[in-house]
């Protein structure tokens, strides 16, 4: 993460506060990185630095016009000072801002197979309670863990899976040696 990039994403959040308008800023920041990232045209054209900045300023104000201001003069500025193409790991530090903001914890639920969402809700409520805090999990599944399941959580990373298990069991009869 480049420091221009928290530089923005800090800026917009404060103004998004002060207006009282985070979640309408938010979501329309993550609608138009879904454009992007759905546009390889749009994407191109922002990214494209033999196209004037202010050209794409203007033209982001002309599509922009029914969007929230802010929304609408971050692009623009963004545009400007040609950083437009930097959109997407903005709204990332932006959601980052947000989450870290409202104490939501972020993990990544590895399992050997796809947990049903009765599962894997089970699974977050667990570790909401034990967390103290909101969870926001993303799923994912690897089946050479054999079973269990493994939580990472940033840096923190919890192997219960038996995969794990097993190589921790072969580390310690190694280290009998």
């Amino acid at each position: 993460m480049a420091v221009a990039h928290r530089v923005y994403a800090e800026a917009l959040l404060e103004a998004a506060r002060d207006a009282g308008r985070v979640d309408e800023v938010r979501r329309e920041l993550a609608e138009f990185v879904e454009a992007v990232q759905a546009s390889s045209e749009l994407r191109s054209l922002l990214r494209n630095p033999q196209i004037e900045p202010h050209v794409k300023r203007d033209a982001l104000g002309a599509a922009l016009a029914e969007a929230d201001p802010l929304v609408r003069n971050v692009l623009q500025l963004l545009a400007e000072k040609g950083r437009i193409g930097e959109v997407e790991e903005i709204q990332a530090e932006l959601e980052r801002l947000i989450a870290r903001a409202e104490r939501v914890l972020e993990l990544e639920l590895t399992t050997a197979v796809e947990l049903s969402d009765d599962e894997a809700a089970k699974v977050v409520g667990q570790i909401e309670e034990a967390a103290g805090r909101k969870v926001e999990a993303t799923r994912t599944v690897d089946p050479e863990l054999i079973g269990g399941i493994v939580i990472q959580a940033g840096s923190q990373r919890l192997d219960a899976s038996v995969r794990g298990r097993l190589d921790q069991l072969r580390q310690e009869l190694t280290a009998r040696r």
